[in-house]
């Protein structure tokens, strides 16, 4: 699961941002409105920290261009502005959430994990495709009641397919969606060929209802069996 911190104050953003990895998040980062849309019209995220006055522009902006693009990114608003004015204008413009700084991390965290679980799995703590469950919060998964053993990539690559079921999914997006800004570090395209491989194995061996198949040149789809 990917998050993105819009903030340009570097202490609050680097202790957010070690917070979230902590989570076993990916985490990327903004620290303007230049930045930020660069960002936004590039990748997609489950959620997004973004702070209202930003150099450069506004993050009421950024909403403005989330909007525009029919994007369905969960967007949680961090502002030093307890105004109720901003607040409003913020969740007419799509924003899901808001939090007044100062704030506590554990409160950050849990408003996080809310937002994407109300994104993905319609407020359930368990995402449920056949046999299969998968638990966000905890990056396990079952099939049929039995624990399925998955490493860390191998759970988060199972989720971002669990939430685009049927969908055919390209190598990159897959990348992206794993590593984020750190995808050189997955050894190009060929880890991801890897951890596919893998994780295919192991949903046949548990004789899960689901089946990651190749799409030849492209990349790879989840289908219920």
């Amino acid at each position: 699961m990917k998050i993105l911190i819009v903030e340009d104050e570097q202490a609050m953003r680097e202790t957010i941002c070690t917070s979230l990895q902590k989570e076993k998040f990916v985490v990327e980062t903004a620290s303007d409105f230049s930045s930020a849309m660069c960002k936004v019209n590039d990748y997609d995220y489950d959620c997004i920290l973004l702070d209202i006055m930003l150099p450069g522009g506004s993050g009421l902006d950024v909403l403005r261009e989330l909007k525009r693009l029919h994007r369905s990114d969960s967007v949680l608003i961090l502002s030093a502005k307890d105004s109720l004015e901003d607040k409003v204008t913020g969740l007419e413009l799509g924003a899901d959430d808001y939090l007044t700084k100062p704030f506590h991390l554990a409160e950050l965290n849990a408003r996080v994990k809310s937002l994407i679980r109300r994104r993905h799995s319609k407020g359930e703590i368990s995402l449920t495709l056949g046999n299969l469950t998968l638990f966000p919060d905890d990056r396990s998964a079952s099939v049929s009641g039995q624990a399925l053993q998955l490493n860390r990539k191998e759970f988060d690559l199972l989720y971002y397919f669990a939430v685009n079921p049927n969908r055919v999914i390209h190598r990159t997006s897959l990348a992206e969606s794993v590593w984020g800004d750190n995808i050189d570090q997955a050894d190009s395209l060929d880890f991801i060929y890897s951890q596919v491989k893998n994780l295919r194995k192991k949903l046949k061996q548990t004789e899960a209802s689901v089946e990651l198949k190749a799409v030849y040149g492209f990349g790879y789809k989840l289908t219920l069996l």
